[in-house]
Order: C-alpha cells, then sequence, then structure tokens
C-alpha cells in the first residue's frame, strides 16, 4: 500500500473519508460546497500546494491543464461524476496520472426522476394541481375528471437514445409496467438485451410514444437531435431529456415544440445554465415540464459516488489490481503496470 496526502475537496461522507485515510494514509477534507462554489484553477493550485497534496479526489472544481501542470507528481485523481468533464484528462495522461471516474453514481435518482415525471407530465398532475389552488373547481364533481384525464405509462414503447447505465436502470424500472423497450446505441451488442428492440436513430423517433436521450457529449453528438428527427416524431409522442441540453439543436426543438408538432417536452438540461432568452422561450411553453437540472440531485448520489470511488482505489492502491474499469486514461495502464 502506498502512503499518500489526499486532498478530498468531493462531498464525503464521515466513513468514506475514514476508509480513505485506512487505506491510503492522510486525508485532507476541504470541500467545494464550504467554499460555496467550485474552486477555480488558482484556487485549486494554492491549496493542492498548501496541503502539499499527493492525490486529488475533486467533483466539480476546474482541474485544468495548469493545475495539472502545476502538479505533475499526482499520484491519482479522483473525479466523482458519471464523466470527468471538469478534469483535463489529457493532461493528467501525459503526466502519467491516472484519472478516475464514478459511472452511473446518479443512475438511480435520473432513472427515478424520469419516471416520475414522465408520470406527472401524462397525468397533466402539475396543470391540475395550479386549477385547484385557482379556486376554479364551481362547476360540478366531475370537471376536474374530464378536463384533466390523462395517459398512462403502461403499454407505451420507450425509446433511449443512448443505451450505457441510465437508459438500461430506466428500461429495468419500467417494462413490467409493462412498457415496451427500444433503444439506439452503436456501441451495445444487441445479443446483450435480447427483449428489447434495436433500432436506427430514425426508426426509434418514428416508432416510440416516449424518446429519451441518454447521449454523452462528444463531437459526434453535439447538435446530433435535429430537426429531421422531430419531424418523425408522432403527434402525440413526448420527448425527454436529462443528459446534456447541446446534443439538441434547441431552436429546432423550440419548433417543434412551440409548433406543437409533438405532444411535449420534459427538459431537465438547458444550453445555458443559467438560462439565456431562447432557453426561457423553451421553459415557458405550455406543452414543456422543466426542471433545473436536479434529475440526479440525491443526498444519495454522493454516498454512491464514495462506494464507487473508494472500491477502485481499493482495487490500485492496496490489491494493487490495476484494471481499466472506471478508469478515464486507459492509454496510461500498460506503463503505470510497468512502474
Amino acid at each position: 500500500m502506498r502512503h499518500m496526502r489526499v486532498l478530498i475537496t468531493a462531498p464525503y461522507h464521515e466513513k468514506g473519508l475514514f476508509d480513505v485515510k485506512q487505506d491510503l494514509g492522510e486525508v485532507i477534507y476541504r470541500p467545494w460546497k464550504e467554499n460555496g462554489r467550485a474552486y477555480n484553477e488558482d484556487e485549486l493550485i494554492a491549496l493542492l500546494y498548501e496541503t502539499e497534496a499527493e492525490a486529488l479526489i475533486t467533483e466539480h472544481d476546474h482541474v485544468t491543464e495548469k493545475v495539472i501542470n502545476a502538479n505533475a507528481h499526482l499520484q491519482f485523481i479522483g473525479v466523482c461524476r458519471g464523466t470527468p468533464s471538469n478534469v483535463a484528462v489529457a493532461t493528467a495522461t501525459k503526466h502519467g496520472i491516472p484519472v478516475f471516474y464514478t459511472p452511473a453514481r446518479n443512475a438511480q435518482a435520473v432513472a427515478e426522476m424520469f419516471i416520475a415525471n414522465v408520470i406527472t407530465f401524462m397525468r397533466k398532475t402539475l396543470p391540475a394541481i395550479d386549477w385547484l389552488r385557482g379556486r376554479n373547481w364551481s362547476a360540478g364533481a366531475h370537471t376536474s375528471y374530464l378536463q384533466f384525464k390523462g395517459n398512462e405509462l403502461a403499454g407505451k414503447k420507450v425509446g433511449m437514445v443512448g443505451f450505457g447505465a441510465i437508459g438500461q436502470l430506466i428500461a429495468r424500472m419500467i417494462e413490467n409496467y409493462p412498457c415496451s423497450i427500444a433503444y439506439y446505441d452503436p456501441y451495445v451488442n444487441a445479443s446483450s438485451f435480447p427483449s428489447y428492440q434495436q433500432l436506427s436513430l430514425e426508426e426509434l423517433f418514428s416508432t416510440c410514444d416516449i424518446v429519451s436521450i441518454h447521449l454523452p457529449v462528444t463531437a459526434d453528438t453535439k447538435g446530433m437531435i435535429n430537426a429531421r428527427l422531430f419531424e418523425l416524431m408522432r403527434p402525440d409522442a413526448i420527448f425527454v431529456n436529462t443528459a446534456r441540453a447541446v446534443v439538441v439543436n434547441r431552436n429546432d426543438m423550440y419548433s417543434a415544440l412551440s409548433q406543437n408538432k409533438i405532444k411535449g417536452a420534459i427538459l431537465d438540461v438547458f444550453d445555458n445554465e443559467p438560462p439565456d432568452e431562447l432557453d426561457y422561450k423553451i421553459i415557458d411553453l405550455p406543452n414543456v415540464l422543466p426542471t433545473p437540472h436536479i434529475a440526479g440531485a440525491t443526498h444519495e448520489v454522493e454516498d454512491h459516488h464514495v462506494r464507487i470511488l473508494n472500491e477502485v482505489l481499493v482495487e490500485w492502491f492496496v490489491h494493487g489490481k490495476h484494471s481499466a474499469e472506471r478508469l478515464a486514461n486507459k492509454e496510461i495502464l500498460s506503463s503505470y503496470i510497468q512502474r
């Protein structure tokens, strides 16, 4: 076991901190929440220098090229996120620093919110609540029953664009409603999911009652969901995005929604956060159920990322098992093992 000083700026519960101390050495806990925001690169450089840290566990801090070049001695960088998008991974790779991350830490949270918001939208729950609080129940006992009659999730065909951990968990949770499950993902072997339909993107958009986006941001996926695909959707179909806003052309989405070409959208992510004028035009549409990027915001998500990251740290630094699992820069694996 290597003894090292580990700076932890990610939220970590007491048991998790204790385990890191037991397994790796010394822990310095300076959570970004106490700073009021994520540490910027200059603050992080100063903090790493002050604490003489030899390893870093972060969540949202700006671990830039400048930060890593100034701390090329780091033994590892642990990122408590589904993707290490706040870390200059290529620079870490250049210095031979393994970058670990916590895939699927928020899968349960996002899957539960998907189900909750889809049912809320389909059952017209929010407008019904507004109607009731507006003292509108005055025209007879059955007024609300007729005005807010909605649809059931059972029997619907749900299509996942991207079929990673979150899409797969949603599928398992809703298949017994029952819902039929389809997905588009060129990286998934269809034989792994014989009871689900693997479709082309065009087939998925044209045949599903609910289309849900679960794509990472890459050069290929930016703006991938565009007018051509929205035009294929059925008029009673619902569009859901709890992944990343930039994979969708928001002008095309606004056009489809504002012209009622589809039934509506459930959106947790926006091109600008906080939103700009066009984002708010989308948010204000009556057929949109918007939430402020909270699909993954549960207390339990922090428990999950502690467990996932601590497991990989034990494997690497206690048991000496250098696996590519949960390693963002797999390129370093062969050279690291040879050390």
